[in-house]
């Protein structure tokens, strides 16, 4: 573990980032998330109504703060399945801090589901957006090792419950979120999407020892972590570290270095010839426009126009930008 400090010798105010804590006398460990413009370069890269960029935004927020909590070197991803207009969601991080996401939205299905007065409506984003379906986490270390995956049923009414379902169903994992993602004046005029986050985790080995101070201990960080406000886990100039000590100065918090994220995806020409050289051919021609194959990333909306000769000549790891 990367060696601690106090958080009064700390605050410079930052962004993009992950800020490991932990409360000593209660054995709890924490992440701060903070998001500026890198989760808005993810929002904004395509046309998203703003109610599924809101919904893309948490996803991507959640998945920092969870992939931030395991010891893993690969592939983080959070993806949610259901039968509403948005059937897919999908966000990524890796162990550097690359994150990437993405939608599918059938916008007929959105706009009638958004003008469809009552019950469903008020219901919340989860049942009105995503529908029933489920929700899954992955970490992929790589075709040498085996997955790991946890599956939880959307339910709910936002993404924050549906974790806080998979927490209350985990022995080993016990945990809760504070998450607010949302549009902010920006420096120099418009609006800015921004995402921050508060994670507090109980450690397994604390649980056994004066198990009703620890329960305290618990409860009360809960609460304290629950009192942070939506204007604070979004405020650009307020350091992580001061946040941490207007909630936790009592019982006493200590900060680790923080993990820097960034905006950036994996695609690549080589992998993208590699797809088209695993398809069959009548699948390919749909793809060309004026006799080229042309892919377009879901994720960071890039394009690769590929000549029919490149699926015979090119190497699958060529141009790995």
């Amino acid at each position: 573990m990367n060696e601690a400090a106090p958080a009064a010798t700390r605050g410079a105010p930052g962004d993009n980032l992950v800020l490991p804590f932990q409360i000593d006398p209660h054995g709890l460990r924490g992440r701060v998330v903070r998001l500026g413009d890198a989760l808005d370069a993810i929002l904004t890269r395509h046309d998203y109504p703003e109610q599924v960029a809101q919904l893309l935004g948490e996803a991507i927020v959640l998945a920092a703060g969870l992939a931030a909590t395991l010891k893993y070197d690969g592939v983080f991803t959070l993806q949610t399945k259901g039968d509403g207009p948005v059937s897919m969601m999908v966000a990524d991080v890796t162990t550097e801090g690359a994150m990437r996401g993405y939608a599918q939205v059938d916008r007929g299905k959105l706009t009638k589901s958004l003008a469809r007065p009552g019950p469903a409506v008020e219901a919340g984003p989860v049942p009105r957006l995503l529908g029933a379906g489920y929700l899954a986490f992955t970490v992929d270390q790589g075709a040498d090792t085996e997955r790991y995956q946890g599956i939880v049923e959307l339910n709910g009414a936002t993404l924050s419950d549906c974790i806080h379902h998979y927490f209350r169903q985990s022995e080993q994992f016990q945990a809760a979120i504070n998450l607010a993602v949302g549009q902010v004046e920006a420096p120099h005029g418009g609006r800015t999407w921004r995402g921050g986050a508060l994670m507090i985790q109980r450690l397994p080995d604390a649980r056994g020892a004066d198990s009703e101070d620890a329960e305290e201990g618990w409860r009360n960080s809960m609460v304290m972590m629950a009192s942070s406000t939506r204007r604070e886990l979004l405020d650009r100039s307020l350091a992580p570290e001061t946040l941490l000590l207007r909630l936790f100065h009592e019982s006493g918090v200590r900060v680790y270095s923080e993990r820097h994220l960034i905006d950036q995806c994996r695609c690549s020409r080589g992998r993208v010839i590699g797809m088209l050289r695993g398809l069959p051919r009548d699948d390919l021609e749909p793809l060309k426009i004026d006799g080229r194959f042309v892919v377009t990333c879901e994720f960071c909306n890039r394009q690769y126009p590929i000549d029919e000769a490149e699926l015979g000549t090119a190497d699958d790891d060529a141009d790995p930008s």
